[in-house]
């Protein structure tokens, strides 16, 4: 993906933009996630996630879930 990655700090339902983008990598595979359609992270580890599947086994990964 062309364009800059943003830096975000990621709290419950919402983010807050640190340094403007236009995307941020998914956690756990390194995937581009334009900003217009990230959906899910975590607040608590502050990670990006591309699809809910994979945010699933992450969290399932450390136990969290």
């Amino acid at each position: 993906m062309s364009g800059t990655e943003a830096q975000l700090v990621y709290e419950c339902g919402d983010y807050q933009v640190l340094k403007p983008g236009d995307f941020v990598r998914c956690a756990v595979t390194g995937q581009a996630v334009p900003l217009d359609a990230l959906n899910y992270w975590s607040a608590e580890l502050q990670e990006a996630y591309a699809t809910p599947d994979i945010m699933i086994s992450r969290l399932r990964e450390l136990k969290r879930l």
